[in-house]
This record gives C-alpha cells, sequence and structure tokens, in this order.
C-alpha cells in the first residue's frame, strides 16, 4: 500500500497549477477538443465536438488571448513535467451591471466557473481541487472587480461533479436553467466571498 502512495503522491505534485499564455493557443484547442471527447461530455459542457472542431484557427487563437490576460477571463492548467496538460478549469468574470449568458443582469460582480476538465488517467490524485484552488484565489484577489461570490452550473444527471462541488464548499442556489438543451436542468452551485 505504501508504493500506491508513493505513486499518486508523485502523480500529485508533479503537474504545475498555472494560467494558459495566449501563445498556447494550440494546446488550448487540443485540451477542449479532448474534453469534448470525453464519454461525460454531454452533461459536463454546452459545446460539442463536432461544432468545436469546425471552429478556425483564429477563434482558438482568441479564445487563449482573452482567458490569459487581463480581468474578464482567465484558463487555470495542470501541466504535467513533460509540458503534457492534463487538466483545466476557466473562470469568467460577470462584472456588476452585465447579462450573463441567459440575459440576466449581473447584480454583484462574480466569477463563473466553465470548461472543468480532467483526462481520466489522471482523474482521482487531487488535481480537480488544485485546479478549483489556483481559479478561486484568482478571483477572490482580483481588486477590480471585487467578486462576491463564485457559481457554477451542474448537470441534474452528473451527481459525480455536484458531490465535488459540494466537497470543495459550493452550495445550491435554487436557480435553475435549461443550458444544455436536453431537457434536464442545470443546477446553479455558488460560494460566497469568505
Amino acid at each position: 500500500m505504501r508504493g500506491f502512495f508513493a505513486l499518486w503522491q508523485y502523480r500529485f505534485m508533479e503537474h504545475v497549477i498555472r494560467p494558459i499564455r495566449a501563445d498556447e493557443w494550440r494546446k488550448s484547442k487540443e485540451l477542449r477538443l479532448a474534453a469534448l471527447a470525453d464519454p461525460a461530455a454531454p452533461v459536463a459542457f454546452l459545446d460539442t465536438l463536432e461544432n468545436a472542431s469546425t471552429q478556425p484557427d483564429s477563434h482558438w487563437q482568441e479564445r487563449a488571448k482573452g482567458a490569459s490576460q487581463g480581468n474578464s477571463a482567465r484558463h487555470f492548467i495542470a501541466e504535467g513535467p513533460d509540458g503534457a496538460w492534463a487538466g483545466g478549469v476557466v473562470v469568467l468574470i460577470e462584472a456588476e451591471g452585465s447579462d450573463d449568458i441567459f440575459g440576466d443582469r449581473i447584480a454583484s460582480a462574480q466569477a463563473h466557473l466553465v470548461g472543468v476538465f480532467v483526462r481520466p488517467e489522471h482523474r482521482g490524485i487531487g488535481l480537480t481541487e488544485r485546479l478549483f484552488a489556483a481559479a478561486m484565489e484568482w478571483a477572490w484577489t482580483l481588486d477590480e472587480p471585487r467578486v462576491n461570490r463564485i457559481r457554477l452550473f451542474v448537470h441534474e444527471n452528473n451527481p459525480r461533479a455536484r458531490g465535488f462541488y459540494r466537497k470543495i464548499g459550493f452550495v445550491p442556489t435554487g436557480v435553475t436553467s435549461l443550458l444544455s438543451g436536453d431537457g434536464c436542468l442545470d443546477l446553479e452551485m455558488a460560494v460566497e466571498r469568505p
């Protein structure tokens, strides 16, 4: 058993959690396509592999640029010692007075976590927790806009994800939406500023 723990600890510690750089759009694209090819994709993402695969390079370049600088978004990844990306999460900042993805007015600045994905061979070693910690720390430390809560949406048929989010402090808010287009609800979960 000790050998297993040592291997798990090594795999956990070998990954660096960091924001992407604008010039890493190819890796960002590859990770996104891998996420959309995952069997859980229909209950985890609003996009499809078919749609994302047709996007031109300019789409991926702009997406990486926007998620690597400024205060409106940040894409955090778990990078192994060989440079391979094991997973990622994106933080979108929703400014007070702006409209969210549903067209509803944002009453107070908040962060919205999207695109959560860890490759299957890297699951269960704590990478998702470390990705969330980095993403949430970045959101909480913004001076402008000052974020008052962090939210995410989870498909009602994704109990594994809901359990994970609860474990790290997210609670259901009672807000629901039909985001996925499959007739099932997406449930908002949030954590308030500490």
